[in-house]
């Protein structure tokens, strides 16, 4: 079965006016109800790292832990949590950065990656980037390089990606959607 993103963008719930009048939130979880979607997306993300350098994927809270897992699992590396402040037991530290609507905090436990580890960032969807940008301050503070971030979509009109690569760090999706 190939990537088919027409029929995965058909699966992907479109709406409007939530969580703030104005916004239109594009909702993954339908892709979870749907096996075939999931094994799309899946692959298409499985093909593209399958033989790469990465040597653990950091993925973050929720929505970013679906298909991190999933990924994680194939790929037979190690699984890392980016998850917001006050989640995670033991050692942590944290990031905090600006939303649309006021400020956030992520956090990694101290152990979970180091020096001359090669992080693979996954999420569900690249916004603004503030989380993915976030998460890699945390991962380079513990010593490790961000080879890419990953996510199911992109919305690019809020600059995220673009944000993201400025940053020095590349990204891969494989949906956009024009317009928020």
């Amino acid at each position: 079965m190939s990537y088919d993103e027409f029929y995965v963008k058909s699966v992907i719930r479109s709406l409007p006016d939530w969580p703030e009048p104005g916004v239109i939130f594009r909702d993954v979880t339908p892709i979870f109800k749907d096996p075939r979607a999931t094994r799309m997306v899946a692959d298409a993300f499985i093909q593209r790292y399958i033989n790469s350098e990465i040597s653990h994927i950091a993925c973050i809270d929720a929505r970013g832990f679906l298909f991190g897992s999933i990924l994680a699992h194939q790929l037979n590396l190690p699984l890392v949590l980016v998850r917001k402040k006050g989640k995670l037991p033991g050692d942590t530290i944290h990031q905090e950065y600006q939303l649309e609507y006021g400020s956030a905090a992520v956090e990694m436990q101290t152990d979970s990656v180091g020096q001359g580890d090669k992080v693979l960032i996954f999420d569900d969807l690249i916004a603004t980037g503030g989380t993915i940008l976030a998460a890699c301050t945390l991962i380079k503070k513990l010593g490790a390089e961000v080879i890419e971030a990953a996510a199911l979509i992109d919305l690019p009109d809020l600059q995220g990606s673009a944000r993201i690569q400025e940053a020095g760090v590349p990204v891969y999706t494989l949906i956009a959607y024009e317009g928020v």
